[in-house]
């Protein structure tokens, strides 16, 4: 595991320094009764985004979207297209020229990074997605079964950004994997490689339940990290929190199924 999870786990510096004030000759020392001291406000985490869904303008067109440079630029972010939407299976042959970068894999549904609503299959995406958290739930309850529930990764990062230097990152780390239900996760990990994957920063949601695991991802499949809306504004989570993830899902799934059947989505990755 690695802090590149989350950009606000960064420990302090070794060359930081107080900063020095100059004092104007005369002037009076403040005491404590004057200048009371205040505890410095805690740094709130911030949301990972690795993944965003684009809503693309009309004026933008689909060759436009294959450039990373004019995609950079309509996003404000460096990123690029990622092959995930799966095609509707009812369109026609002319109409793939509409998606934007299309798979054809041998086995399994067609897919795309993007293209209008209308022939992607969000409701076929939204079925698998629950239906594989649902297995992948099941096999993650064999796996921990015995196990006291374990404190999600955010307990540890508050706590670490309420003190950076008394509990750095590297020993809030430790002791999140060091849990026994997390060893567990990262033992089946190790032990399976390449196969069903439990997320160790997924544990509030496995937690809560499988339906409340497979709900979170039949709505994330669609909406990943954050939506670029229409207006140019992103939604997105207030921090990694479950509570703060399922808020921004609620409300980005209703955008998302509130917009036009020709309006254009693009998945992407950001840098």
């Amino acid at each position: 595991m690695t802090t590149s999870l989350n950009g606000s786990t960064k420990p302090p510096s070794k060359d930081s320094k107080k900063p020095t004030t100059t004092r104007r000759t005369g002037a009076k020392t403040p005491t404590a009764a004057s200048a009371p001291a205040t505890a410095a406000p805690v740094q709130r985490p911030l949301p990972t985004i690795r993944t965003m869904i684009v809503c693309v303008p009309d004026e933008l067109s689909t060759q436009v979207l294959d450039s990373t440079r004019q995609l950079d630029r309509h996003i404000g972010a460096t990123a690029s297209s990622e092959a995930r939407f799966w095609v509707n299976p009812n369109i026609h042959m002319w109409q793939n020229k509409h998606l934007i970068d299309l798979r054809k894999p041998k086995t399994g549904p067609r897919y795309c990074a993007g293209g209008p609503i209308r022939l992607l299959d969000l409701a076929g995406m939204r079925h698998g997605g629950a239906l594989g958290a649902s297995m992948r739930h099941q096999q993650w309850a064999g796996v921990v079964r015995g196990t006291r529930d374990a404190r999600p990764w955010q307990d540890y990062l508050l706590r670490h950004l309420s003190d950076q230097v008394k509990y750095p990152v590297e020993q809030a780390i430790k002791d999140f994997e060091a849990q026994p239900r997390v060893l567990a996760m990262r033992a089946h990990n190790a032990a399976t490689f390449g196969d069903v994957y439990l997320d160790p920063f997924e544990l509030e949601l496995l937690q809560a339940g499988p339906a409340a695991y497979a709900n979170y991802h039949c709505m994330w499949v669609v909406c990943t990290d954050a939506v670029y809306t229409l207006n140019g504004a992103r939604m997105q989570p207030a921090s990694d929190s479950a509570a703060d993830r399922l808020t921004y899902l609620s409300q980005a799934i209703r955008y998302v199924e509130s917009l036009d059947p020709a309006q254009r989505l693009l998945a992407v990755t950001l840098a």
